[in-house]
């Protein structure tokens, strides 16, 4: 089960929730699929001194490489640093993406926060380096390999996906320190997101979280799925 939305959705809150509750019943664990380059910034910034100045300069770098221009420019391709740490960030998401798949063989349900997709390019849980850019040839290598990388996860398809449906004003309340320009691309890519032809259940998440839950356990319950 993928649990997937706007960052400020409740993904993760709800991952929490679903496992201390479904683990009554059958074994079930959660895994956390997305990235984590925004946590790791905000660890960053907490280091003395220099921490805050890295953070942003880290910030600006992620920018500039999903929005992928200047003004007035080409979008283009990272440079080969960026581009390297990009495609880290990918090969740390495969080896927990593999993971699931070991748990499942095991017979445990895993709850995703967050769930590779293939669709879009340019993060969205997707491949950071656009194949649809041009760059050295090294980056574009580097980004055809990622998109290698996740045609390979997407391929899995999830049982079934939850999409935590939030506006840009409840998210950036929930998450203050985030930029609404990037929740809302976020929001307008998140709807168009397939996932392979799973089987989506929308949830509104702007209400109460207690609602949030009580809805998202109704509808696992008739997907033969009991807390």
């Amino acid at each position: 089960m993928a649990l997937i939305g706007c960052d400020g959705s409740g993904k993760s809150t709800l991952a929490s929730d679903l496992v201390s509750l479904l683990d009554r019943r059958s074994p079930t664990r959660s895994m956390y699929l997305g990235l984590g380059t925004g946590d790791l910034g905000r660890r960053i910034g907490e280091i003395p001194l220099v921490g805050r100045l890295a953070e942003r300069f880290l910030t600006g770098k992620a920018k500039k490489a999903h929005d992928g221009k200047s003004a007035g420019k080409e979008k283009r391709l990272p440079g080969l640093a960026t581009a390297l740490a990009m495609f880290g960030f990918s090969l740390a998401r495969r080896r927990r993406f593999r993971q699931v798949l070991d748990f499942r063989r095991q017979g445990v349900q895993v709850i995703t926060d967050r769930y590779p997709q293939a669709e879009v390019p340019g993060s969205f849980d997707g491949p950071g380096l656009s194949w649809l850019r041009k760059g050295s040839a090294l980056v574009e290598r580097l980004a055809s390999r990622e998109r290698a990388l996740y045609a390979e996860m997407a391929a899995y398809r999830p049982t079934l996906v939850i999409r935590l449906n939030v506006d840009v004003d409840t998210a950036l309340a929930r998450k203050s320190d985030h930029q609404r320009d990037m929740l809302e691309k976020k929001l307008a890519v998140v709807p168009t997101l397939r996932f392979g032809g799973a089987q989506i259940v929308d949830v509104d998440a702007t209400r109460p979280y207690r609602e949030v839950l009580e809805s998202v356990l109704a509808v696992l319950r008739r997907h033969g799925l009991e807390a």
